[in-house]
């Protein structure tokens, strides 16, 4: 990835970011389930069973909001480089020129 640009780096570690969230939230949502089962009421089963379910909602919805913002970044960033890339170069203004000091007349005096 040395030559990639930057937005397609963004995107690359967004991806990895957003497997690693939802293997976090499949995780979560698995040990909640694992309780469910070993639960000894029908209530306390339903409330995990929820739980689990929630979890994965959010986990899902963060994962949707990360990418998102990560899609933004990459595609502001690639617009900004194609923008300076069609822009005229920028000419730099000569160096001012130091005013040389007038020689004075010196007069040799006869004796």
């Amino acid at each position: 990835m040395a030559d990639a640009d930057l937005d397609v780096v963004i995107r690359h570690l967004a991806k990895q970011q957003n497997k690693g969230l939802m293997a976090a939230a499949k995780t979560r949502r698995d040990r909640y389930l694992g309780l469910a089962a070993k639960a000894k009421n029908p209530e306390t089963r339903e409330r995990y069973k929820q739980t689990a379910k929630l979890t994965m909602l959010q986990g899902a919805a963060a994962a949707k909001r990360l990418q998102i913002s990560a899609d933004n970044a990459a595609d502001s960033y690639a617009r900004s480089m194609r923008i300076a890339a069609e822009a005229p170069p920028v000419k730099k203004p000569p160096p001012p020129k130091k005013p040389t000091p007038a020689k004075k007349s010196v007069k040799k005096k006869k004796a």
